[in-house]
């Protein structure tokens, strides 16, 4: 099966099984509530994460619908993540995937209640699989004050001063890339992989992670709102450093590359059971939106 036709299949099986369960949680939540949660869950998006994780699964040896709840679940944090993270409190964003943000479309209470819910009710479906105590753990550290939450603390004390590379690895390692690798790390224990696969495939993972914010980077200040989707150059207009800022943007994109070479390199000795996760990397960073 080719990349394209790939990554369509598991794509229409994660929308179905995000429709389906935003269909079951409407049976007695309030109906601006769900509204609200669809608007943002159901808006679009690469649906890189969840992918992730079934591609993962797969390499291990596992069919990648064992990983299908999972899946929905990290898209689920990752959704309530970017509600959360364009709030005015935070980045006080306007759009997003191409539509208004959901604090300008259901208001800014219901924004946050709309994410607190998702994060819940994620947690809830990962309880549901048969390996829940792996992945809950796995995304509680991920998503939590040394993960995700941590590295947008991170990111807000380090806006309006100038970082080093370092400084900014470390953030974004946090913020955008523990929730990534977890991904795959979920994946792979989902497909039941040794410890030492693990190991392998969180390399990668983190490699990816960092690789996709500083294409990121590069792109906030390359792309326009149509192609991005969100609002170009807010980072560089809040006073946040980017890779961009201490690289250039060649500079940036050689340095994802690097990066990403790397965590390629730890997935050698799967060979063609990780061909997806190769594929994926390959368009992560070769991506214009």
């Amino acid at each position: 099966m080719e990349f394209d036709a790939a990554v369509i299949f598991l794509r229409k099986q994660i929308e179905a099984a995000l429709v389906g369960h935003m269909d079951r949680l409407a049976v007695g939540a309030p109906p601006t509530l769900v509204a609200a949660m669809r608007y943002s869950l159901l808006g679009g998006g690469k649906r890189l994460r969840p992918l992730l994780t079934l591609a993962a699964c797969e390499a291990a040896g596992a069919p990648a619908t064992f990983a299908l709840n999972a899946a929905c679940a990290i898209e689920m944090i990752h959704t309530y993540s970017l509600i959360h993270d364009d709030l005015p409190a935070m980045d006080d964003d306007d759009f997003r995937r191409g539509r208004p943000t959901l604090h300008k479309k259901f208001g800014e209470a219901l924004a946050i209640l709309a994410g607190d819910a998702l994060l819940t009710e994620a947690f809830g479906l990962l309880a549901a699989h048969s390996s829940a105590a792996l992945a809950v753990a796995e995304l509680s550290r991920a998503a939590g004050a040394a993960g995700m939450v941590g590295g947008q603390v991170l990111d807000i004390e380090a806006t309006g001063h100038k970082v080093s590379l370092e400084e900014l690895t470390a953030l974004h390692r946090g913020k955008t890339g523990a929730l990534l690798a977890a991904a795959i790390r979920v994946g792979a224990k989902i497909g039941d992989a040794n410890e030492a696969d693990v190991a392998k495939f969180a390399r990668f993972g983190e490699a990816l992670g960092l690789a996709f914010q500083i294409i990121d980077d590069v792109l906030d200040v390359t792309a326009d709102l149509a192609t991005l989707g969100k609002d170009p150059g807010s980072d560089r207009a809040a006073g946040k450093t980017t890779f961009v800022d201490l690289l250039g943007v060649e500079g940036a994109r050689a340095h994802a590359q690097t990066v990403m070479a790397e965590g390629l390199a730890a997935l050698e000795s799967f060979g063609p059971r990780a061909n997806l996760l190769r594929s994926i990397a390959k368009f992560s960073i070769g991506r214009q939106s």
